[in-house]
């Protein structure tokens, strides 16, 4: 059988748990999620786990943090003053908002704390300093 290897399409079905169980994330429902081994697309620890499967193998592999999302960096919360948000953004603790960067670039950030003076956005990925457990199954290699 085809081991899964470096610049092979992998197509797979998973289901993404937190420590505590919860679901993240699934592809159950759906099309297999698709993707180029070794290229970059998903997060390291998952793409390392992939190599080396092959079609119909199915395990379940816990990664770590740091071959993740990546840890949890305070420095990417800042507060902004209430008043240079415009008035019709929602500012609701965990709403999702972009950001430009002032090269253009969109930061996605989520809103961790707002009062009547400064909201707080956080630029940390929803998943960082958290280890992820993945159910996977490979559907195809081409």
């Amino acid at each position: 059988m085809t081991q899964a290897k470096a610049g092979d399409t992998v197509h797979f079905h998973y289901t993404g748990t937190l420590k505590d169980g919860s679901v993240f994330d699934s592809s159950e429902g759906r099309e297999p999620l698709s993707f180029t081994l070794g290229s970059g697309q998903i997060i390291p620890g998952l793409d390392a786990a992939i190599g080396g499967m092959t079609v119909g193998e199915a395990k379940t592999v816990t990664i770590t943090a740091d071959q993740a999302y990546g840890p949890h960096d305070p420095q990417a919360r800042q507060s902004v003053p209430r008043d240079q948000i415009p008035p019709h953004i929602p500012l609701e603790p965990g709403t999702m908002l972009q950001m430009q960067a002032p090269d253009g670039q969109a930061i996605p950030v989520t809103v961790a704390e707002a009062d009547d003076a400064v909201v707080v956005l956080d630029a940390n990925h929803p998943l960082a300093g958290q280890d992820l457990t993945f159910a996977v199954e490979i559907v195809a290699i081409a």
